[in-house]
């Protein structure tokens, strides 16, 4: 099986003229294999894909950049040596890598502060960059920061936005798929900062994450990534980047969902589409005609945005994500291998055969969080009722529900955790807890009247109005009527 790099070479050769044989010849590659991936048409992750391993030095990186930055301010002979970074690191933080990587890092990162621009880029129809900002959002009167994708088309300065809780490569590739749907193509060459989540220049090799070399691949565009610290590589996303902060995200918006509300933002670019554009003086809405022109069609085929790790589940059965961000799987599941399909918002747990044992949304942030499903743990505490007053299950319950199971003795509590367990199981977790405290305010929890409520809330809301039947006038005219009535009409004599 070939590399998902060589795989994009092959393509990315056909897409500039090359036959067959061609490619086959310059990559030393069998004709075969070069028509099998020039006639693949979905790339998407399947389980389980092997996660790429992030450097040891990663997460003190920006305390590093902080360092050397400051550096530039002060007399050469003052500033940090990669000896001094080293010791600073293991004095005021945990680091515990080597020395060799500290000194590569801040030998890559003086030689990419060299470098400078020379000229003025000329862009071509087609061509997009990305990039991203941060913003404040108010999500459900609760204010947050939030992750902003930008795609900008220089030639004519249009451009879109995504809002994300993160720059993972989950977000880019569902920020790209976002907007290439809507535009209904694919520009041909996509330009990245070094510093974006789906992969990074590092002196003249590119590397890529699994997930975004698939969805280059699927998508056939090109990618080119920035030197490090050469902003004017992408100087229109980058004020693209302040405009939007100032324009779309002031006042600061209030969100209750961010999908609805990223649909809303793709077709906000209109307002900015009607303008003049800057330098040529032509509609920005007329350029872009020649921006969609250039682009590529979209494939045959969605790509599924999603990457399939695997973990270990500590004791409490939870797994840990980015470090810092714990998801409960199963009790059962404790110390046991699982599979976690992670995608932009939601992370999926799965066992070893692909079976899903629980979903929680995605969590971003700096701050340890722990996202935990209680409905997953009513078996084993339906095991040991005795454990209920100290249970995730009673914190989650509602107060009346909550109350009217702490009066209960051991056997009915079981018998109620039973229900709940079966409720949950069949219904969910949500119509299995109104259920139960709708029959509590009602006077009397019994199986059947919580079973019967739990599947109405699941599958049409509680306060969902009755849905009108068929007309049953003629059971009425015929049963009102008797039985001359139906003889008559057999004969035709009734209209």
């Amino acid at each position: 099986m070939l590399k998902m790099s060589q795989v994009n070479s092959i393509r990315d050769l056909s897409k500039s003229g090359y036959r067959v044989a061609d490619i086959a010849k310059k990559l030393g590659i069998d004709r075969k294999t070069v028509r099998k991936y020039l006639g693949k048409d979905d790339f998407s992750p399947r389980p389980p894909v092997t996660a790429n391993k992030p450097s040891v030095l990663d997460p003190y990186k920006p305390l590093i950049n902080k360092w050397l930055k400051e550096d530039q301010r002060h007399w050469h002979k003052q500033q940090h040596t990669a000896k001094r970074v080293f010791d600073e690191l293991q004095e005021k933080t945990d680091f515990a890598g080597s020395y060799s990587t500290v000194q590569r890092y801040v030998r890559w990162y003086r030689k990419a502060k060299t470098i400078k621009a020379t000229q003025e880029l000329v862009w071509e129809p087609g061509t997009a960059q990305v990039d991203f900002g941060e913003a404040e959002f108010e999500v459900q009167g609760t204010a947050c920061h939030r992750k902003y994708l930008v795609v900008s088309f220089p030639y004519s300065n249009d451009g879109f936005v995504q809002v994300f809780g993160g720059e993972t490569a989950e977000c880019v590739c569902q920020g790209l798929k976002n907007i290439f749907e809507y535009l209904g193509g694919v520009p041909h060459l996509l330009i990245f900062d070094n510093a974006t989540g789906v992969g990074r220049r590092v002196g003249d090799h590119i590397h890529e994450t699994e997930l975004f070399q698939r969805f280059h691949a699927h998508y056939g565009f090109r990618v080119r990534f920035c030197n490090p610290y050469a902003g004017y590589e992408k100087g229109n996303v980058e004020r693209k980047v302040a405009y939007v902060r100032k324009n779309l995200f002031v006042p600061v918006p209030q969100v209750n969902n961010f999908n609805s509300y990223n649909r809303l933002l793709l077709d906000q670019h209109k307002a900015k589409a009607g303008e003049l554009h800057y330098k040529k003086g032509i509609r920005i809405e007329e350029l872009f005609k020649e921006d969609k022109a250039a682009m590529y069609l979209m494939p045959a085929k969605p790509f599924n945005i999603c990457r399939y790790e695997r973990f270990k589940a500590d004791g409490y059965g939870k797994i840990c994500l980015d470090g810092k961000h714990y998801y409960s799987t199963r009790p059962e599941y404790s110390h046991k291998q699982v599979l976690a399909g992670i995608y932009p918002d939601h992370i999926d747990i799965l066992d070893e055969q692909g079976h899903l044992l629980v979903t929680h949304e995605r969590i971003y942030g700096s701050g340890r969080t722990d996202s935990s499903d209680y409905s997953t743990t009513l078996h084993t505490l339906m095991r040991n009722p005795g454990a209920w007053q100290n249970s995730g299950v009673r914190q989650q319950a509602p107060d009346t529900l909550k109350t009217y199971m702490d009066q209960l003795d051991r056997q009915k509590r079981k018998s109620r955790l039973k229900l709940m367990c079966r409720l949950a199981e069949n219904y969910g977790w949500q119509a299995a807890m109104v259920s139960m405290e709708r029959c509590i305010h009602n006077g009397t929890l019994n199986a059947s009247d919580a079973t019967v409520l739990a599947e109405r809330i699941a599958g049409f809301g509680l306060d969902t109005r009755p849905t009108p039947g068929p007309s049953l006038v003629v059971y009425d005219e015929a049963f009102l009527k008797g039985g001359a009535y139906h003889d008559a009409k057999d004969e035709g004599n009734v209209g």
